[in-house]
């Protein structure tokens, strides 16, 4: 018999090392996602199942196992957050060279690249806000332009353009569709004709026509197709029961002939419809691609035993309507918590919603107590406008908090103006080396930072955290370098601060997280409260058919799936101090909390 050679065995080594350090802390199903390089794959993915870590590890093996090249694999996903985790996370793996983008980036680069051959001439301008040409437009039109209708008409263009409905299309698509305050479907439609006019004159684009040229040349020009399809081979989408009809088209485009396609997602998880995204392309994978490897991951490794089966009993209670859309909802995956027990989900009542946005201020501050950091707190409502109580009773019992999903960190103009002043202060220093952390301090007094959180309305409140988010990010990077060896510059915290920027990753501000439910999506923290759940507000009011009603049971049980161990539910049934107590708890509670009494009491403690 034939000894192996030393190169045999050094490579042989290497092999068993990388499969070791690449699939070794999986489990089965994960194993089963990261190994299987080849075809089409569609990975059904429970909250807190490591969806993720799955994908980042097959893209990993098959580059270490020779199967991919780095350069020629496409990973996509819905925000830049994402991207930059899955980016860091392959590159952690040791697979730098891998595109991970959104769909909107990866387009608009290849958008850039072809122009001057598809189209030529000079390339559009980019919109990066339609409010102005919206307003624009209304106006010429002696329509209402306040800024809630504004975002309103500019949330339904969009939702148009992803499901691929120009002006002309648009009207009998849109009959049966709620119209910002005021609008006819016809006064929409006349609205959406007009911002195209007016794109067009300023030779401008905004962020769906990126989808749509970049579809259209690839569907038009055979050249420009094959250099793309040469350029990528393999792709992976990871939520991808949130692709848009326009954004799956694209990635047909990308794909031509081909099958090495990886998708994954959770239709459990499908709570935005209103904006075009559709679970229908996740749950027909298997139909478009027969012979497709179908993998089921269940194993929850982010809650406990209590909030996973309270995730589990909320959809498992949904039953079907007459009337409800064929196919658009899947048996949702009965998820495994992988955790020791933990408390059970409690519960509470109160008369109205003052006294329940001060009863959760006193919930979060015991928890702050026995040990929880802030910046693993969560409050999550329905609306937006839910949060101003819950805001105010927070600075009243002097507690920090963030708010998420109203403005992106690095456009709040605090903090752009906090940025030219550090820009601008490390031109002057230079090399200089001195206390990086009170520099901060000083520049930041100027916009109202103080060492001490004032106690005034939740608006200065909201601004003082963001600036101390900016404080708390200089500290710990000079804590960083004193432990690497190293003194912090000012520009070096200036360098640092603009990446973030760049890639939209805000610094964490040790404070209690208020979100709406929508934009608590993808994240996770140790407690969370779940609050306003009345009916009116969950469900909403609006939620006036089968579908609908199926999208706000979805949207329950991401916020509760959002809930690491300590997971409280609350409702009022008031308004206002001293208001009739005329609210009803949510009907999706019948099926995780106890029988409601046929007389609430007017006020109940928590289990």
């Amino acid at each position: 018999m034939t000894e192996p050679s030393a190169e045999q065995s050094t490579q042989g080594s290497a092999e068993s090392s990388a499969e070791e350090r690449i699939l070794g802390g999986l489990d089965p199903e994960q194993r089963l996602v990261a190994t299987t390089l080849h075809g089409p794959v569609c990975v059904r993915a429970g909250a807190g199942t490591g969806k993720t870590r799955a994908i980042t590890h097959r893209i990993a093996w098959g580059i270490a196992s020779g199967v991919y090249t780095p350069q020629k694999t496409l990973a996509l996903t819905f925000t830049a957050r994402a991207a930059n985790e899955m980016r860091q996370r392959l590159h952690a793996l040791g697979a730098p060279g891998v595109q991970a983008r959104t769909f909107h980036s990866a387009a608009l680069r290849q958008l850039q690249y072809f122009w001057p051959q598809a189209v030529g001439g000079p390339p559009p301008g980019l919109v990066n806000h339609k409010a102005r040409l919206l307003t624009e437009a209304a106006q010429g039109m002696r329509l209402t332009t306040d800024r809630a209708t504004v975002r309103d008409v500019a949330a339904e263009i969009e939702w148009a353009k992803v499901s691929m409905y120009t002006p002309d299309t648009y009207a009998p698509a849109a009959q049966d569709r709620d119209m910002p305050a005021g609008y006819d479907v016809r006064t929409m439609q006349r609205l959406y004709q007009s911002y195209e006019d007016l794109k067009a004159d300023r030779h401008l684009i905004d962020f769906e026509d990126v989808l749509l040229i970049t579809v259209g040349i690839l569907e038009e020009d055979e050249r420009i197709a094959a250099a793309v399809h040469a350029q990528y081979r393999q792709f992976v989408v990871d939520e991808y029961q949130d692709v848009s009809p326009l954004q799956q088209r694209l990635l047909d485009a990308w794909l031509g002939s081909r099958d090495d396609l990886c998708v994954v997602g959770d239709a459990s998880q499908t709570i935005y419809s209103f904006t075009g995204a559709t679970s229908r392309h996740l749950l027909e994978f298997p139909s478009r691609y027969p012979g497709a490897s179908v993998v089921e991951l269940i194993r929850d490794y982010r809650s406990t035993p209590q909030v996973v089966n309270t995730a589990n009993r909320l959809l498992a209670a949904r039953r079907p309507s007459l009337t409800s859309t064929p196919d658009t909802w899947a048996t949702p995956l009965r998820l495994v918590s992988q955790r020791p027990a933990g408390p059970e989900p409690a519960w509470n009542e109160y008369p109205d919603d003052e006294a329940e946005a001060a009863g959760v201020a006193v919930r979060i501050q015991d928890l702050i107590d026995d040990g929880v950091a802030p910046h693993e707190i969560a409050v999550l409502f329905r609306t937006n406008g839910q949060s101003q109580a819950f805001e105010a009773a927070l600075a009243d019992a002097n507690i920090g908090f963030q708010l998420r999903g109203s403005e992106r960190f690095f456009n709040r103009p605090e903090i752009r103006q906090a940025i030219v002043q550090i820009r601008s202060a490390a031109r002057t220093a230079g090399a200089d080396r001195a206390d990086v952390p009170q520099q901060v301090r000083d520049m930041l007094g100027s916009l109202g930072y103080t060492e001490r959180a004032p106690r005034s309305d939740s608006a200065t409140r909201a601004k003082w955290e963001s600036l101390r988010a900016l404080v708390s990010l200089a500290d710990t990077m000079a804590r960083r370098a004193v432990a690497d060896g190293e003194t912090l510059s000012l520009a070096g915290f200036a360098q640092e601060i603009e990446r973030r920027a760049t890639t939209q990753e805000a610094p964490v501000v040790d404070g209690v997280t208020l979100a709406s439910l929508h934009s608590a999506k993808g994240l996770e923290w140790d407690a969370v409260f779940l609050v306003g759940l009345s009916e009116g507000l969950m469900p909403i009011s609006f939620a006036d058919t089968p579908d609908a009603m199926d999208e706000e049971r979805r949207l329950l049980y991401v916020g509760i799936t959002r809930a690491r161990e300590h997971l409280v539910l609350s409702w009022s049934l008031s308004r206002t101090p001293g208001g009739r107590p005329n609210r009803a708890r949510s009907r999706f509670l019948d099926a995780v909390l106890p029988p409601a009494p046929r007389t609430p009491a007017r006020r109940r403690g928590g289990r």
